[in-house]
């Protein structure tokens, strides 16, 4: 069981792909708590070696910090100030429904491919790394990683995840409102979902939203399901919601295939308005997109990389 979990958390991240993340650092669009765009220093009273400034010494002072050439020279104490580094929180979290395992490639494993390469990314620089996976509640949480040595840690993690075992809809909202009241740091966050959500997606949405969090969703699709023909779906069938169990006679034409396909884009183009409407980056694949592509090119593009 063990051997397996390590063959699978390797084949989530290797070693190749990490060597060319570590060129890269996860970047945020918006100022949160006082810092830049792709920056994770204040000017804060601070013992790290980056030099910031002077103020005189006041009774209480910690004498450590007086510069004693410049007493000797203005015959006057003045403490020495220093940029400290601020943590930036990175949240991943992660939708396990039903509908996500499924396809081909598997969207979960996609999701989860992706969620390591951007979790690897955060921790070797020192960012605060949370992880979620989500149904209709949050399902699971791993919080708090920082640095190289928990990488291992959130590989197996990762790879553990699966939907759970009973027929549940998946309904981002209760999930996200869950993640927003146990996610109290500000900072990154990043949504995987397929977005197939019988629930409210714009009331789900809200919690992602505001000052606290800089929001990024992944819309991540099977070729089959933006194109059904490639599946070879055609005539009688009798389909079964992965989710709820709700079972439907169609009878599928390329008549019916057109409507469908039409239907989709005009769903996820809903998907993206209502991200973009509340300041979400919003960013859409299938899992046939080439996983360097999609790290390397789509996410540098969308500014969650650089």
């Amino acid at each position: 069981m063990m051997a397996e979990v390590v063959t699978q958390s390797e084949q989530l991240l290797s070693p190749q792909f990490m060597h060319q993340l570590d060129r890269l650092d996860v970047l945020s669009r918006k100022v949160l708590s006082g810092k830049l765009k792709g920056e994770r220093r204040s000017k804060k009273k601070g013992q790290s070696v980056e030099f910031a400034d002077y103020r005189p010494y006041v009774v209480g002072d910690d004498l450590r910090f007086i510069d004693w050439n410049l007493f000797a020279r203005l015959d006057k104490l003045f403490l020495r100030l220093f940029m400290e580094e601020e943590d930036q929180a990175v949240s991943i979290i992660i939708d396990i429904s039903g509908s996500m395992n499924w396809g081909d490639p598997d969207k979960l494993l996609y999701a989860k491919r992706v969620a390591a390469a951007l979790g690897y990314l955060a921790l070797v620089h020192y960012n605060r790394v949370n992880l979620y996976a989500i149904n209709e509640s949050v399902m699971s949480h791993l919080p708090n990683l920082r640095g190289r040595r928990p990488v291992p840690r959130m590989l197996n993690y990762l790879a553990q995840l699966s939907p759970p075992r009973m027929e549940q809809p998946a309904v981002l909202e209760p999930a996200l409102k869950r993640f927003a009241l146990m996610q109290r740091q500000k900072g990154i966050v990043i949504l995987l979902s397929d977005f197939l959500d019988k629930g409210d997606l714009d009331a789900a949405l809200k919690y992602l939203t505001g000052d606290r969090y800089d929001a990024f969703a992944l819309q991540l699709l099977a070729p089959q399901e933006v194109d059904p023909a490639k599946g070879n779906i055609l005539g009688e069938l009798s389909l079964h919601d992965i989710e709820d169990g709700q079972i439907t006679e169609v009878s599928v034409s390329p008549a019916l295939i057109k409507r469908y396909k039409a239907r989709l884009h005009e769903y996820c183009e809903q998907v993206r308005h209502q991200c973009v409407r509340r300041d979400i980056a919003y960013i859409r694949s299938t899992t046939d997109v080439s996983f360097d592509t999609l790290i390397l090119r789509y996410l540098r593009e969308q500014g969650l990389l650089g």
